[in-house]
């Protein structure tokens, strides 16, 4: 596991790098966290770290219900909301979490966003939800990701009055949906100053994702 886990330590890196670059995060708000292949564990940001800070090594290393294995750095105060996802949701190998400014916005309101653009149907697949209100600390969050996205093809869900959460087959599809879902949220919220958006029928929806999810790209990477 040595090879692996020092490749994702320097990856989940990059990812947090990316979140900044994106303009998802300020100071120390958000994190991302990976499953580690063939354990029962999870990598994740440290608590309170800058994002300037962060290294490999800062990277804490846990077991699926939030404990740190390995001393060192405290991890992330989300930490039990992404451990109660990998625990109930084993496909998901990557977590996001944000507050990135439109999307939360949405929150705030605790409204989904319609799916009215194209580029939602191919990423998400219909609207983008929302989920219940939860207090931080616990996996209260950690249940409503779970509840609101089973059986929902959207990968972000709005968690009422707090910010994003998404989820991907790697922590890199996570990062990609974070990114999509802010792009969207913006989108969306200036066509609604202009006037009444338009829904897109379901049926064109599903064709929507199916072309994007099974037709585009070169079959590694959308």
């Amino acid at each position: 596991m040595t090879v692996p886990l020092t490749r994702l330590r320097e990856e989940l890196t990059e990812h947090h790098r990316q979140l900044v670059a994106s303009e998802l995060v300020v100071w120390t708000a958000g994190n991302v966290s990976a499953r580690v292949p063939g354990a029962e564990l999870m990598l994740i940001k440290p608590s309170g770290l800058p994002y300037e800070e962060l290294t490999p090594d800062s990277m804490v290393l846990c077991d699926l219900y939030g404990e740190p294995v390995d001393g060192g750095l405290k991890p992330s105060s989300d930490v039990f909301a992404h451990a109660y996802v990998y625990r109930n949701m084993p496909q998901v190998n990557g977590v996001v979490h944000t507050h990135s400014t439109y999307a939360t916005a949405w929150a705030a309101r605790g409204e989904a966003i319609p799916c009215v653009l194209t580029a939602m149907a191919d990423e998400f697949g219909g609207e983008i939800p929302i989920g219940p209100f939860a207090l931080i600390g616990g996996d209260d969050i950690g249940r409503g990701i779970v509840e609101t996205l089973s059986g929902h093809r959207s990968p972000a869900v709005l968690m009422r009055s707090h910010g994003v959460f998404t989820i991907g087959d790697s922590a890199k599809a996570a990062v990609k949906a974070a990114v999509m879902c802010e792009d969207v949220a913006r989108t969306v919220h200036i066509a609604r100053q202009l006037g009444q958006t338009l829904t897109i029928a379901p049926g064109d929806i599903d064709k929507l994702y199916d072309r994007y999810q099974n037709v585009y790209g070169q079959g590694v990477d959308r």
